[in-house]
């Protein structure tokens, strides 16, 4: 027993509804996000459940969500809690490399998303963008789930893998990156490896996508000469301690974690932005403003012009707030914890909730209302759309930028109005990274 395991007097409060065999893994397959704040609502700070086997801890309130994301790091393992990404990422890849190996796989990721790369990124992204809406006519109705689904993937490959990996990209691509992401469903986090036709098919995705990215590794390094100023040529430059590169594997994996990173969460919030300005049409008016007096006579969008539109990064955030990218985040605790006197041993599963802590009225005064003035709050780990601490998502800088860049071209061209009944459009909670329910229809008209 570690000294956590002797000083600490008690055990988290367990969460009502546990079942034989199972535990509440029904419960938390059907709604995870509400699953996780009836444990906060019922248990307070500490909630322990049954996830099919793996005793969880869901952590809630900021004292609490610092600790996971900042203090206890050294007791917790990202790569045993993420497993389910395994078979996406590929093996010896992020969560199933050695730590030292992992370490400067994610270094070499954040340096493919560092501020001089971003620079290119966003007259690449106003160039999707022009491409998308070039064919929109006048006016018209559009499914903008699906439509920024195929727009992010195109921003993302065009930024990270370059112009030669953009305009061979086919409808193959797309459907394969699809399977892998349907292959992080919730029940992927209890056994990424049992018989189901979704796993099936996620493995035959990233068995081919090698096959496809490695074709362009190929081909860049027999053109040596050519640079490429893309993620793609970072990875490929990357070197581990010992003066070796990456394999072909590990790049085809670090090319998917990051491909996830700018387009899989971006393109959930990306919808319901757009969702949102059609239906806070008292909001939506003053960012249509802002973005008229920068970009509506044809100004170019740049990087530089992107840093600072404070009523479109507000309102943003508002999304953020309401509908996070990822609704948990998950570690496992490699050695015996001491929280406040409550001991959680080593080998149980301790999460928090980003959609559950958005949604703390401590800090979050109606916390269904959309409110894009609302304060910030005091503390740093109330509002957490990104994580915090030193594993901060990598890609949040980028997300941001990306979402700029697309909403400054979009808006001042066209106008949005919701198709459907207000209610209908809402989060789906099927899978860990949060979007809207399909399809979420809009009508646009081009502006006057």
């Amino acid at each position: 027993m570690s000294d956590a395991a002797t000083t600490a007097q008690k055990s988290p409060p367990k969460v009502s509804g546990e079942k034989p065999d199972v535990g509440h893994m029904e419960e938390f397959g059907a709604n995870f996000a509400r699953f996780l704040m009836r444990c906060n609502a019922e248990c307070g700070e500490l909630a322990e459940f049954n996830m099919g086997g793996q005793q969880t801890v869901l952590m809630s309130g900021p004292a609490a969500q610092e600790a996971f994301l900042k203090t206890l790091d050294q007791k917790l393992s990202r790569a045993a809690a993420y497993q389910a990404t395994v078979p996406v990422f590929g093996k010896g890849v992020i969560f199933d490399a050695p730590p030292d190996k992992m370490k400067i796989q994610l270094k070499i990721q954040v340096d493919a998303l560092r501020f001089q790369k971003m620079k290119n990124y966003s007259a690449i992204i106003s160039r999707e963008v022009e491409d998308w809406v070039a064919g929109w006519g006048d006016e018209g109705e559009l499914d903008f789930l699906e439509e920024f689904l195929h727009l992010t993937l195109h921003t993302a490959t065009h930024c990270l893998l370059g112009t030669d990996f953009r305009y061979k990209l086919t409808d193959e691509f797309r459907e394969l990156y699809h399977a892998l992401e349907k292959g992080l469903q919730a029940i992927a986090f209890v056994d990424p490896y049992m018989q189901q036709p979704i796993f099936e098919a996620r493995d035959k995705a990233r068995e081919r996508l090698q096959e496809l990215i490695g074709a362009i590794i190929a081909e860049r390094r027999a053109n040596t000469d050519v640079q490429y100023e893309d993620a793609l040529e970072t990875f490929m430059a990357g070197t581990y301690a010992d003066g070796s590169f990456l394999t072909d594997n590990e790049i085809t994996g670090l090319v998917i974690a990051t491909i996830f990173a700018g387009h899989h969460t971006s393109s959930g919030t990306a919808t319901w932005t757009l969702t949102e300005l059609a239906r806070q049409k008292k909001y939506s008016s003053a960012v249509l403003q802002e973005l008229q007096v920068l970009f509506g006579d044809g100004a170019p969008i740049t990087f530089e012009s992107l840093r600072e539109i404070p009523r479109l990064e507000h309102f943003i955030e508002e999304v953020l707030r309401l509908h996070p990218p990822l609704i948990l985040l998950m570690r496992r605790v490699i050695e015996d914890i001491d929280y406040n006197g409550t001991l959680i041993e080593a080998g149980k599963t301790v999460a928090i909730s980003t959609y559950g802590s958005h949604r703390n009225t401590d800090y979050f005064p109606d916390p269904e209302c959309f409110d894009p003035h609302r304060s910030s709050p005091d503390t740093l780990f109330a509002y957490i759309p990104f994580g915090g601490g030193p594993h901060k998502c990598a890609g949040n800088a980028f997300a941001m930028m990306q979402l700029k860049a697309i909403f400054a071209a979009l808006l001042p061209r066209y106008e949005f109005e919701l198709v459907d009944p207000d209610d209908s459009y809402q989060d789906d909670f099927s899978a860990i990274v949060l979007k809207p329910n399909g399809p979420c229809r809009l009508r646009y008209k081009r502006r006057k």
